[in-house]
């Protein structure tokens, strides 16, 4: 199979779950869809040596964790300059339990943000998450039980006794 036969296939087979992984990260779908194509680009520069990595995917998460990030740091400036100009079309408001999750989300700590989108997004174990971050399995448990806690806090519900989400129809 030719090298670009063999990246279009993981593309198909990765692209869904990226997205669905850069949506949690972010809470917007359009900067989610621009990391992952972004990652995507990084990706095909690297593919011969990609393709040698134990867990390809893995490699594109953490690029799109580091792209997040960055986006993050420059979101002031984005924020200055989007302010100077003119505004974009009126768009559908998302609905009031999106926008409610998505600052909850927001308000979170990184990492404790980036393991709830992994296990309960990416259904992800605590082990694959402890070896893609490089953090004990311990920590992991701490980051999704914080999390879950302080985002039934920031919602105003009980906390759930619950320790395996679904991707459900999130994409």
């Amino acid at each position: 199979m030719a090298e670009a036969e063999r990246f279009d296939a993981f593309y198909r087979d990765t692209s869904r779950r990226l997205v669905r992984y850069a949506y949690g990260l972010t809470g917007d779908v359009a900067e989610a869809q621009d990391l992952v194509q972004e990652a995507y680009a990084r990706a095909w520069q690297r593919w011969r040596r990609l393709t040698g990595y134990d867990n390809a995917e893995a490699w594109l998460r953490i690029v799109i964790t580091r792209l997040a990030t960055d986006r993050w740091r420059h979101l002031k400036v984005r924020r200055v300059r989007a302010a100077a100009d003119r505004p974009p079309p009126p768009v559908p408001p998302p609905s009031e339990d999106t926008v409610l999750l998505v600052t909850a989300m927001r308000g979170l700590p990184a990492a404790h943000r980036r393991a709830l989108v992994l296990h309960y997004l990416l259904d992800r174990s605590v082990a694959d998450i402890a070896a893609e971050t490089g953090a004990a399995q311990g920590t992991v448990k701490s980051w999704l039980s914080r999390g879950r806690a302080e985002l039934a806090a920031a919602l105003g519900q009980p906390l759930a006794r619950t320790t395996r989400g679904g991707a459900g129809d999130v994409e």
